[in-house]
């Protein structure tokens, strides 16, 4: 017990206590002057119900997530798939791979203003030879978000890659000759002997893509501030708003708590369907 002590301190300070408090908060307004919070118990819950922004939110966030977690694993997939094959240059290609995991997301999102910048950013100048230049990709409510996807898809992409590189290295080499010998194909051994032992990997790269979905919000803080007209307005994207922007904490920590139960609902989906699908070597 003394061993897990230092944890277990850690986790009720810095996870069980801040949930415990925010899930209180929301039952209560939020405290003004010298006049102290009061208890309102579900009004709220009523406002957020009520609030197109929320419900704007919580429709961007869903799309952003349905469309980021299937690529970012795929491509993640696609590059370990590649790297762990003998090619010419694999350290260069691993390290290019990779690279966008360690820049931080504010530069992350400089370096792509630059790319959809109208006209002179370099997006623009290649459609430019075709005559498809002039496009505002950051301030058109219809790009805005997809633009968004793109960035992230390309920064995720490398750091699941290493979990599926690792995994790809532990498959015991005799179990894709034995298959080989039986006159497998590639994509068949890719489909019934690689696949399945990349589940558990899987699976854990899948809570976090969920998690990422959710939590990353620097690039859209650094781009477009949730426009143009809420496009791309994540949840806790305007929870950070409602908080520190209107200063209405009781408001943000109920925002908080419809997160934290997406999260939850998420994760028991995830490992109760994926769970007893997968085969741990």
């Amino acid at each position: 017990m003394l061993l897990l002590l230092p944890a277990v301190v850690l986790l009720v300070a810095f996870t069980y206590y801040p949930t415990v408090a925010t899930i209180i908060d929301s039952f209560f307004s939020t405290p003004r002057g010298r006049r102290p919070a009061r208890f309102v118990g579900l009004a709220n819950y009523e406002t957020m119900l009520a609030d197109p922004v929320f419900r704007k939110a919580i429709v961007n966030n869903m799309i952003y997530a349905a469309v980021i977690i299937p690529c970012s694993m795929g491509l993640a997939l696609a590059m370990a798939l590649l790297v762990n094959a003998r090619i010419a240059g694999r350290g260069f290609v691993r390290l290019a791979y990779f690279t966008p995991t360690v820049l931080p997301m504010i530069a992350v999102a400089n370096i792509w203003m630059f790319f959809y910048a109208p006209d002179y950013g370099l997006i623009d100048q290649v459609l430019g030879h075709f005559g498809r230049g002039g496009n505002n990709w950051l301030g058109n409510p219809d790009t805005a978000l997809w633009a968004i996807i793109v960035i992230t898809v390309w920064k995720c992409a490398g750091f699941f890659m290493i979990f599926y590189l690792a995994a790809l290295q532990q498959i015991p080499p005799s179990l894709l000759e034995a298959a080989e010998m039986e006159g497998a194909t590639y994509w068949q051994q890719l489909r019934r002997v690689i696949l399945p032992l990349l589940m558990p990997t899987t699976l854990f790269i899948s809570v976090n893509a969920v998690i990422e979905a959710f939590r990353l919000v620097d690039h859209i803080i650094a781009m477009t501030r949730g426009g143009p007209d809420n496009s791309t307005q994540l949840l806790l994207h305007y929870i950070y708003q409602v908080a520190f922007g209107f200063w209405d904490t009781a408001y943000a920590a109920t925002l908080s708590v419809v997160l934290l139960a997406i999260l939850a609902l998420i994760a028991l989906v995830q490992f109760g369907y994926a769970d007893r699908r997968i085969f741990y070597r």
